[in-house]
C-alpha cells in the first residue's frame, strides 16, 4: 500500500487532562478531496491544529510527504507545501484584488516592489488565472474590503493556491454564504482536487454531498467512521452521536 501524502499516526492532543484527540489515524493520497465532519468539540479544529504545528501531540506522528513534522515550527510546516484557510476570511481588506494575489504568488515576499508593478511576467499572468478560477477579475481593481464574505472567502483561497501548496487545509468555508456562493465555492473546491490534496472541514452536510468525496467523521478526538456521504448517513454510530439515537431505537 502506497503511503499517502499526510499521514496521522496515533495523534493524541491531551489539554489539562481533556484528550481533544485520541490515537487519531488518517491518511490523504495525493490530489484527494477530503471531507471531515463531526459534532461541536468532536476535535476538528485541534486536528487541523496538530497538522499545521499550531498544537504539538501528546502522542503519536504527523507525516507529511514521509517527513515527520514533529517539532517544526509553524512557518517551516507552511513551506513544506501546507497551506490552511481559517473559518473567516484573512485578506489585506485595504489592498485590492490583484495585490492581494500578487502578494501571495511572490517569492520572496516584496510588498512595496509589488505595490509599484515590480511583477515579473509570469507572475502578472499567475494573478490573472488565480482571478479567473474565483470569478474574480471584474473586481481586480476593488480593494479587497469591499468585497461579498462569499468574495473574501474565493479570494483567501486564491492567495493559498497562488502558493501552489500540495495540501490545503480549508475551515468551515461556507459558514455565512448565500446558497449559490456555497454551490460555486463546492465547485471551486472540487475543481483544485487533483492539483491539489484538499481537505474540507464543514458543518453543511448538503455542501459536503454537493462535494462528493470520502467522508470522514470525527467523535470525541477520534475517526468514528469513514465513507461516503450516503455511507456515513445511515451508519448508526453517526446517527447516534448526531439525534442522541439508533435507527433501532426510534423503530
Amino acid at each position: 500500500m502506497t503511503s499517502g501524502l499526510l499521514e496521522l499516526r496515533g495523534i493524541t492532543v491531551s489539554f489539562d487532562g481533556f484528550l481533544a484527540l485520541r490515537d487519531l489515524n488518517l491518511s490523504l493520497q495525493p490530489g484527494e478531496l477530503r471531507a471531515v465532519i463531526g459534532p461541536n468539540g468532536a476535535g476538528k479544529t485541534t486536528f487541523l491544529d496538530v497538522i499545521t504545528g499550531k498544537v504539538a501531540p501528546s502522542d503519536g506522528d504527523v507525516l507529511f510527504k514521509g517527513r515527520s513534522l514533529m517539532g517544526r515550527p509553524e512557518h517551516r510546516i507552511a513551506r513544506l507545501g501546507i497551506g490552511r484557510k481559517f473559518q473567516s476570511p484573512r485578506v489585506f481588506e485595504q489592498l485590492t484584488v490583484r495585490e492581494n494575489l500578487a502578494l501571495a504568488v511572490s517569492r520572496p515576499k516584496q510588498p512595496w516592489t509589488l505595490l509599484f508593478g515590480g511583477l515579473r511576467s509570469d507572475q502578472r499572468d499567475r494573478v490573472q488565472h488565480l482571478m479567473s478560477i474565483v470569478n474574480l477579475q471584474k473586481r481586480a481593481d476593488w480593494l479587497a474590503g469591499a468585497l461579498s464574505h462569499g468574495q473574501k472567502q474565493w479570494l483567501e483561497i486564491a492567495m493559498l493556491v497562488g502558493q501552489d501548496p500540495d495540501l490545503l487545509l480549508v475551515d468551515e468555508p461556507v459558514a455565512g454564504l448565500t446558497d449559490e456562493e456555497t454551490d460555486l465555492t463546492a465547485d471551486l473546491l472540487k475543481s483544485l482536487a487533483g492539483d491539489h490534496t484538499v481537505l474540507v472541514i464543514e458543518h453543511d452536510m448538503e455542501f459536503i454531498r454537493r462535494l462528493d468525496s470520502p467522508v470522514t467523521v470525527l467523535h470525541q478526538g477520534h475517526v468514528l467512521c469513514e465513507g461516503t456521504m450516503d455511507q456515513v448517513q445511515v451508519d448508526p454510530r453517526v446517527i447516534e452521536v448526531y439525534l442522541g439515537t439508533t435507527e433501532d431505537d426510534s423503530k
